[in-house]
């Protein structure tokens, strides 16, 4: 007999005639996380490399590993292309074994990335989705929508505003789904309330010139001009509200209805000094808030927005899940992060609900005048905090097909 042969024969024949396998099961690979961001357009500043910084953070916070395995970061840029954000959540859940995505800011691409993964049964966590359709009509058993929403940051702010005697509303909204969302549930509260809307005009994302939709507003006599946009265009928006005179008007009030602590920053508080605003996080709120986002500048430079809180809180409670979980199926670690209590320096007193939507405490916020602030990033004073059952839709009013009439 050949070596060969014996050598094959040694290999099954052995102990009486009875087959042994001699392969070896394979080791199963790290925990991938995956970060789709805004790297380099107009929301960058609220994403960016600050969302994979925060990741990070909340790796760091679990040891490393889960279930005995290495997490691994990978990261990318959307450029605010909802067809480049699909592309890239196929190719990572199909090619690259990723578990989990995480961030994906503008409506548009997380959408995108959204329908991918209820494609795909894999893990969104929707940490920078504003749009309250992730949590009614288009919600989908794979996507959580970790951040406060449209119609929270609509409800609290409209509602604040209106307590002060105004009445009369215009809406500068940009011209996707979450502008069309913020303007929608404007438009609600504001007509349940017994008060009117005067008109709106809608902008392209990206616009560099807002003087017609500011001098329409103006012209309109509308007791408070309302913005529903974000990032560059809400910054760009308020600039040009104070070139024309509209926030210091003693006859129109302005109110954004997503302001980012890293816009105050680019604004200055001399200019929107007395702005009140809805956040889900500030850095300045207690020692828990303080500890984490001095972590997160020693990296950036900057302090975190409530997005980059949104993301590192959306990771550690999906790594803790895996591991409460024991395994990494989608299935079962979002059914764990429905049982589990959460809680963290960015969720307070949080649930999950049936239609993926995490409800938390919300926060409203006065920007200070510059002789209140005492140090660099002293941006605001805490007005109100709103608890989640009061700050969010009620579950019976979803239209999402998850939740169970």
């Amino acid at each position: 007999m050949s070596k060969s042969l014996l050598a094959t024969a040694c290999a099954i024949l052995l102990c009486g005639g009875v087959t042994v396998s001699v392969a070896q099961e394979k080791a199963p690979g790290p925990i991938k996380i995956g970060v789709i961001a805004d790297m380099s357009g107009i929301y960058q500043g609220n994403s960016g490399k600050g969302a994979t910084v925060a990741v990070q953070l909340a790796i760091e916070d679990v040891g490393g590993k889960v279930l005995g395995r290495p997490i691994e970061v990978l990261t990318a840029d959307h450029q605010t292309k909802p067809d480049i954000a699909g592309g890239i959540a196929r190719r990572w859940y199909d090619q690259e074994g990723v578990h989990a995505i995480v961030d994906v800011v503008s409506s548009g691409t997380s959408l995108a990335v959204a329908a991918v993964a209820n494609d795909r049964k894999r893990v969104f966590l929707a940490s920078n989705a504003a749009s309250s359709v992730f949590n009614m009509d288009q919600c989908n058993p794979y996507t959580v929508q970790w951040r406060s929403d449209t119609y929270a940051s609509a409800k609290a702010l409209t509602e604040s505003t209106l307590k002060t005697g105004a009445k009369n509303w215009f809406v500068i909204a940009a011209d996707y789904n979450f502008g069309h969302a913020l303007e929608r549930e404007i438009t609600q509260i504001v007509n349940a309330s017994g008060g009117k809307m005067l008109g709106s005009v809608r902008h392209p994302v990206g616009t560099s010139d807002f003087a017609s939709y500011i001098l329409s507003a103006q012209n309109s006599g509308a007791d408070v001009v309302a913005l529903a946009n974000a990032g560059d265009d809400m910054v760009k928006a308020l600039k040009t509200a104070e070139e024309f005179g509209l926030l210091t008007s003693k006859t129109q009030k302005m109110v954004s209805m997503l302001v980012f602590i890293t816009d105050v920053h680019a604004l200055g508080l001399k200019t929107i000094k007395g702005l009140v605003v809805a956040s889900d996080f500030y850095w300045d709120m207690d020692e828990r808030t303080r500890a984490w986002a001095e972590r997160y500048y020693k990296v950036m430079g900057t302090m975190p927005t409530m997005t980059h809180a949104s993301d590192y809180s959306a990771t550690l409670q999906y790594l803790k899940a895996m591991e409460l979980a024991k395994s990494d199926k989608a299935e079962d670690v979002l059914a764990m992060m429905h049982k589990m209590p959460i809680e963290d320096m960015y969720a307070r007193k949080a649930v999950l609900r049936e239609d993926n939507l995490l409800t938390h405490d919300v926060l409203l916020l006065q920007v200070k005048d510059p002789k209140e602030s005492n140090r660099p990033w002293d941006y605001y004073k805490i007005v109100d905090t709103i608890p989640g059952e009061k700050a969010f839709r009620p579950v019976s009013e979803s239209k999402c097909p998850l939740v169970k009439k």
